[in-house]
């Protein structure tokens, strides 16, 4: 497959037309169609479901569109490592992870290295462990953070001077709000809405003592911003880390630890054998620094 051919398909992917996105390209419709439907026939699929106005993408015109970004989205990260400036330190930092506080100690880090090194850039990705690791494996991030329990082993790491802790986020005037501390029992009988990932829940199901599966999970979520706007909207309490969604002294929603606590730690990982980019190699010596001091 041509490189040029992939960022043609996802053009059209993104604009839903290939007259639009003839235009997007500055080329005129029948050369695009031409290389498009060559790439149909060299994959022997169907990409786009072509319309009078508009075209949508088959389920295999999907899944390449997903992998066409991942790779072109590798093939700059690469291009911008190469070119790099050897008399100034410059280039791109990818940096992935769950939603937690503990991220502030990278973003001390990423200030205080900019202050030095201005053409040094920053660019996140934000999920849960699974979607993570799967960019990291496939070397579209330099880094990531992961939340314990997590499976570190094919990873080296620094393990974060921070702790988060598990809590309900629930309404103020949800009647458990009136208690300092959540414990096992309180969540019988009520709705809620709990993270997807396995490793959560391998951690709430211990801290219960019971059956998980007993209690009224309502929804699933995969970060918590909208699973807060459920909360809001009486859906259910989430279970979830704490110091991710603000709370204020009027705030509609409020944040009660566990009892007995589960805290989990978090750890910096990134591939075995990396070769470092001069920026990537920088950020980490400023971080272990700062964690050694």
């Amino acid at each position: 497959m041509d490189i040029r051919v992939l960022q043609y398909f996802l053009t059209v992917a993104r604009v839903g037309s290939i007259t639009k996105a003839a235009e997007v390209l500055h080329m005129t419709q029948p050369p695009l169609s031409r290389q498009l439907k060559d790439l149909e026939q060299e994959l022997g699929k169907q990409l786009l479901i072509r319309g009078n106005r508009q075209v949508t993408l088959t389920e295999e015109g999907t899944i390449l569109r997903k992998r066409a970004e991942e790779m072109l989205d590798l093939m700059e990260k690469t291009k911008s490592e190469i070119t790099c400036s050897n008399q100034y330190i410059n280039g791109d930092i990818h940096i992935g992870g769950g939603e937690t506080q503990g991220f502030r100690i990278l973003a001390t880090i990423a200030e205080q290295v900019r202050q030095k090194h201005p053409g040094i850039h920053y660019h996140l990705f934000s999920g849960n462990a699974e979607d993570v690791s799967e960019r990291l494996d496939r070397g579209i991030l330099d880094f990531a953070i992961l939340i314990e329990p997590a499976d570190i082993k094919k990873y080296d790491f620094i393990r974060l001077p921070y702790k988060d802790r598990w809590g309900l986020l629930l309404r103020r005037d949800h009647p458990l709000a009136a208690k300092n501390k959540i414990s096992p029992n309180d969540l019988y009988g009520i709705p809620l809405i709990a993270s997807r990932q396995s490793l959560a829940y391998n951690e709430l199901s211990g801290w219960l003592g019971k059956q998980y599966e007993s209690l009224d999970i309502v929804a699933t979520y995969n970060l918590l911003f909208n699973a807060s706007l459920m909360v809001k909207e009486k859906v259910g309490c989430a279970l979830c880390l704490g110091g991710i969604i603000p709370e204020y002294e009027n705030s509609l929603l409020v944040f009660r630890l566990l009892e007995p606590k589960i805290e989990v730690g978090l750890n910096l990982v990134w591939k075995k054998y990396q070769v470092f980019t001069k920026a990537s190699e920088l950020f980490l010596q400023h971080l272990n620094q700062n964690i050694q001091s």
